[in-house]
């Protein structure tokens, strides 16, 4: 009896140990920092609608600088040595110039315009969970080098800082930029990770955050818009009804509504739809077009995306 206890206390443990070595991590991506770009020119401008904006040149940056591209293979390479799944900057980057029916601009029939910013599509492209910036330089003293860095990890579908690790290395006669990474960051790693872990783990719990929006295309054809009654019911009542049935434990935040256009952040969705595949916001979105394409609304509805966390649903014209 006392080895069948003992027996059955070891598979226990086995089958948890397993479990947990299994455990679904964060999928990175490493980026460099807003900062990083600036202070080493790989900036550009973008139209967003009329307002210039300064962007970093990720493309540019990767085709020019061979330290940020040995920075994010050895930063890629630690990740990787402890379980986190990868998107590499440079593969998505060349997926989204492959992709030639992207449009920078979608129009409506009725001239409304939406636009989603180069960020925004990389982001969306790549879908990561967890973005990591990082910053980084080097201090010459006669032949010895030494190097600083800062890390900071970012919710890639908000953009809510996560947690930071920042260090230096030892004054090195090495030269090689990896090298001197690898000492600075390994002191750090494990507890920057573990803040990654936990907070991705709360997601399971309390579902991802994301933002979504509802508008009304003017003079559309369907002849709609929020406040068009059902039974009773306007129909920005009906989608805040759907929205606290299909959020984890109905939680979100209505911005603010009108006769055609209603807010909604703080949205938290399931990471994983009923077929186990993973959620997003579009996906979020979708399935709330396919509500509202159905009986008793027949309501025609265009998805546009404006980045990997927010989407728009633009009601009255496909």
């Amino acid at each position: 009896m006392d080895m069948k206890k003992i027996l059955l206390f070891c598979i226990c443990t086995l089958s948890a140990t397993l479990a947990f070595s299994q455990a679904k991590k964060p999928t990175l991506m490493v980026l460099p920092s807003d900062f990083w770009c600036n202070q080493n020119g790989y900036v550009q401008e973008y139209d967003n609608q009329g307002i210039t904006t300064v962007m970093p040149d990720y493309q540019t940056a990767l085709m020019s600088d061979v330290d940020l591209k040995l920075v994010i293979a050895k930063i890629n390479d630690l990740m990787a040595e402890r379980g986190f799944p990868l998107k590499d900057l440079e593969q998505n980057i060349k997926m989204i110039n492959q992709q030639n029916a992207e449009m920078n601009l979608i129009t409506s029939n009725a001239g409304n315009t939406l636009a989603e910013s180069p960020i925004d599509r990389l982001l969306r492209v790549a879908k990561a969970d967890i973005i990591i910036e990082v910053t980084w330089d080097i201090k010459e003293q006669g032949p010895k080098r030494t190097l600083t860095y800062i890390m900071e990890a970012k919710d890639a579908y908000t953009g809510k800082s996560i947690g930071g690790a920042n260090g230096a290395s030892s004054p090195s006669f090495s030269a090689d930029i990896s090298v001197l990474l690898g000492e600075a960051v390994l002191a750090n790693i494990d507890n920057f990770n573990n803040r990654l872990q936990a907070y991705f783990d709360d997601l399971f719990t309390n579902g991802r955050e994301v933002a979504l929006e509802v508008r009304v295309f003017e003079n559309n054809e369907a002849g709609i818009d929020l406040e068009t009654e059902y039974d009773g019911y306007e129909l920005v009542e009906i989608i805040d009804d759907w929205m606290a049935a299909n959020t984890v434990e109905h939680r979100f935040s209505k911005l603010g509504s009108s006769e055609n256009y209603v807010a909604y952040e703080q949205v938290r969705i399931p990471l994983y739809k009923t077929n186990g595949m993973a959620m997003d916001t579009e996906a979020f979105a979708r399935e709330l077009r396919s509500f509202l394409r159905k009986e008793p609304y027949h309501i025609p509805v265009k998805v546009l995306n404006r980045g990997l966390g927010k989407t728009v649903l633009v009601l009255g014209e496909k």
